[in-house]
């Protein structure tokens, strides 16, 4: 008895310690968000002062004449982005359909894990192959017929080099693709058995199942997917700067060079200094609030799913 009653205290107190060091550790983290948002705001402040909105909508980069705005960049990011999810989307939602209501049990591992695995490549191997595989097929096979049907749009107007908007957003969209469709795969996983049983029920082949009832129900879990992929785009920096040309203007089309704000602050960090230093930190607070944003989005309506779900809850 004496042993127990002695080791009460001692257990006490560990547990004491335990809970201080655990919530020190989750205050790290919006202590760390506050000082990143802090830093970049000071650091942006010149910039903010001198140029105010206009700085958002301008077209003007000139280091010269210490003009900056940001136009190109913004669209550049939008557009590049928007590119991928048109590519990338279809073709992950398919592949996370068919892993979950068609592919047999011995194929579903190997494929789905040779789809994740694209998550690993690094950056600069994806703009690698980019640079010496991707571009050569697009100026050889791909955009010379597309430009002979729809060169007469802006989409497709100009003259094709190589680095440009589309291989940018192809490259954008095979490296959002494992994001997409592993959400995706969890979240059509999540749906309750029953709905899938109460459409076979009714007469509805097994495809006619999955699009009237099992798509309808992860919708919201599909869109926060898309959306995760989408603030997956708009950060990516390395395979986008060696692809998409570098060139500020604004325009839509795309098979000629566009930038983005993550590729401006690449290229031009190390040797800004002056407003041009505050102004690429104003870029850098813009695709922070962005991403953030996005994010914070997805991840709502994905755990909406999950919280509609006691399946989906355990496989999220």
């Amino acid at each position: 008895m004496t042993r127990t009653r002695e080791s009460r205290p001692r257990a006490g107190w560990g547990d004491a310690v335990f809970r201080i060091v655990l919530t020190g550790l989750a205050a790290v983290i919006p202590l760390l968000f506050l000082a990143i948002v802090s830093q970049l705001a000071w650091s942006a402040w010149p910039s903010l002062r001198a140029f105010g909105f206009d700085f958002l909508v301008s077209e003007t980069w000139d280091p010269v004449a210490e003009q900056f705005g940001a136009g190109p960049m913004i669209f550049g990011t939008l557009y590049s982005s928007f590119v991928a999810l048109v590519l990338a989307v279809p073709l992950a939602v398919g592949v996370a359909i068919f892993l979950t209501e068609f592919a047999p049990r011995w194929l579903r591992r190997p494929v789905g894990t040779l789809v994740e695995l694209l998550a690993a490549i690094p950056s600069v191997v994806y703009g690698l192959w980019g640079i010496f595989v991707l571009i050569p097929l697009l100026r050889t096979y791909a955009v010379p017929p597309l430009q002979a049907v729809f060169g007469w749009t802006p989409l497709f107007s100009g003259t094709f080099y190589g680095n440009s908007m589309l291989a940018a957003g192809m490259i954008l969209a095979i490296m959002i693709l494992p994001y997409i469709s592993s959400v995706s795969r969890e979240v059509l996983a999540a749906v309750p058995p029953s709905q899938r049983e109460a459409a076979l029920a009714l007469g509805a082949t097994r495809w006619e199942a999955v699009w009237s009832a099992v798509l309808p129900y992860a919708r919201p879990g599909i869109v926060g997917a898309v959306v995760l992929g989408l603030g997956r785009a708009l950060g990516e920096t390395m395979a986008v700067v060696m692809v998409i040309g570098n060139r500020h203007d604004l325009g839509v089309s795309l098979v000629e060079p566009g930038y983005t704000m993550a590729a401006v602050i690449a290229n031009e960090f190390n040797e800004a200094a002056g407003l041009q230093r505050a102004a690429l930190f104003e870029i850098g607070l813009v695709l922070f609030g962005v991403t953030l944003a996005v994010n914070a989005f997805a991840r709502l309506l994905v755990w909406r799913v999950a919280r509609d779900s006691a399946a989906g809850s355990s496989a999220l």
